[in-house]
């Protein structure tokens, strides 16, 4: 038997899970908007191990998506989930956001291309098959009316997560399919965790780092003019 507790912060949605085996005991999370991480993750982990009847010392391990996502989001997630196992020895497991995010749906045929929000056109996504195997590398890329224009030439193209509504007006093909109400959470996490904690696919807690794609980039406030 393994308890996993699963961390999800790498969009605006702050996602903490128990798992069971693969199977989400207690579930807790909060999309309203903002990046209200740091107010909220650790008050959830606590909520979700107290409605189990659990420690953090009985957990056998935290799993944390990886990215790419929000900078700040990442390393909060990470940040906690890094104390915890430190402070437990606890095994950490890193999970792809953009694979979490895929198993939020499922499709009888074509493929599924989750899509996180990178700010004006340009998206994160990846690309999977109707079994969720991941066929094309996870790119930062900017979205115009030819992108994924050989998948969907081939059929059905189903597309997801907060960077998807962004697609809409820009990719009309037939065979494009949109569902953007959908973010990254630590359910889905719970059986993705489960599959590598039975492998021991663990990362080392003293030099894993968040996957994110692209350089930090700070954007400096402009300057007032001065009133006389």
């Amino acid at each position: 038997m393994a308890i996993i507790l699963n961390l999800e912060t790498a969009t605006k949605n702050c996602s903490v899970s128990i798992a069971k085996d693969g199977k989400v005991i207690a579930l807790k999370e909060l999309n309203n908007g903002n990046y209200s991480h740091a107010e909220v993750l650790h008050p959830f982990i606590l909520e979700v191990l107290k409605e189990v009847n659990l420690t953090s010392k009985e957990i056998d391990a935290v799993a944390v998506s990886k990215g790419p996502g929000s900078y700040t989001g990442l390393r909060i997630g990470v940040s906690a989930a890094k104390g915890l196992c430190f402070a437990f020895d606890k095994p950490l497991i890193s999970i792809k956001t953009l694979e979490s995010l895929a198993h939020a749906i499922s499709i009888d045929k074509g493929i599924i291309v989750p899509m996180l929000d990178a700010r004006r056109m340009e998206v994160y996504a990846a690309v999977f098959n109707e079994n969720y195997e991941q066929i094309r590398d996870i790119k930062a890329e900017i979205i115009d009316e030819n992108s994924f224009s050989d998948y969907l030439g081939a059929g059905i193209v189903t597309f997801l997560g907060d960077g998807a509504h962004k697609c809409k007006e820009v990719i009309t093909h037939k065979n494009a399919v949109f569902v953007d109400a959908i973010f990254p959470s630590a359910k889905e996490m719970a059986e993705l965790s489960f599959i590598k904690y039975k492998k021991n696919d663990i990362e080392d807690v003293a030099y894993f780092e968040p996957f994110y794609l692209k350089d930090f980039v700070v954007i400096p406030e402009k300057k007032k003019k001065p009133t006389f």
